[in-house]
């Protein structure tokens, strides 16, 4: 039986690379790639693999009633949606006394609220068969980011929501996810640290690596998890 993945902010780093690296699976035939950027989402589509059936759609994920229309759209035409992973994310790194309110709804209402949208609507369907959700969180949201205060709050909130819904979801035989990068060459970690050498640490590529792996077989019992991916940084001395 065909199955079919929803892969939001899949236009670019992470989700890019998720999406890639799943259309290499032989279990997985359709795919829905969602983003707010059209030619994003085309140029990602040529990188899959192209014997699978890729549909993109270019939206904006807090917008309740569209995201509702499309995955009731998505679930009667392929009849089930077993894989779900929640990419898309929103930063604008400020200090308490610099981040405005509007800074504060946007970020929320990308990185939780969204999420919380789809979700829901996408369990009504994998109820009846069962699936896998995958949550992408950030080591920011386990740890003080001084500086991050909207972003690092949205991140705990995203991985409070994946470990609940791991519990809640379970008598359904959904199992859910969570990871939480570390720095990773995007886009998004260059508006959190834009002075960084992005070639020094880990890439897109690496965590569409860990997650085709995760989703597979060898990731059972690590469900309900926050689970930390980031490269190890090692200096290497010299001694005379």
């Amino acid at each position: 039986m065909s199955k079919t993945c929803i892969v939001t902010g899949a236009s670019r780093g992470i989700g890019r690379s998720i999406a890639v690296a799943l259309s290499e699976r032989d279990d997985i035939t359709n795919f829905i790639i969602i983003s707010r950027t059209e030619q994003g989402l085309r140029e990602t589509a040529e990188l899959m693999n192209p014997s699978k059936n890729v549909v993109y759609y270019a939206m904006d994920l807090t917008d309740y009633q569209a995201v509702k229309e499309l995955i009731e759209t998505v679930g009667e035409r392929y009849g089930s949606i077993d894989y779900l992973l929640n990419v898309a994310g929103y930063a604008e790194p400020k200090s308490l006394l610099e981040t405005s309110v509007e800074n504060w709804e946007t970020t929320y209402k990308v990185n939780v609220h969204s999420i919380f949208y789809i979700t829901k609507e996408v369990v009504r369907f994998m109820k009846k068969t069962g699936g896998k959700i995958l949550n992408v969180a950030s080591t920011a949201g386990s740890s003080p980011r001084p500086g991050w205060l909207s972003y690092s709050s949205s991140k705990a909130a995203l991985i409070s929501m994946s470990k609940t819904l791991s519990d809640e979801l379970a008598e359904y035989g959904i199992l859910v996810y969570c990871i939480s990068p570390g720095r990773c060459a995007t886009e998004l970690r260059r508006k959190l640290a834009p002075d960084e050498d992005q070639s020094t640490i880990m890439q897109p590529e690496h965590v569409g690596e860990v997650v085709d792996n995760l989703l597979s077989d060898n990731g059972i019992c690590l469900d309900g998890q926050d689970i930390t991916v980031r490269k190890q940084m090692f200096k290497v001395s010299s001694t005379s």
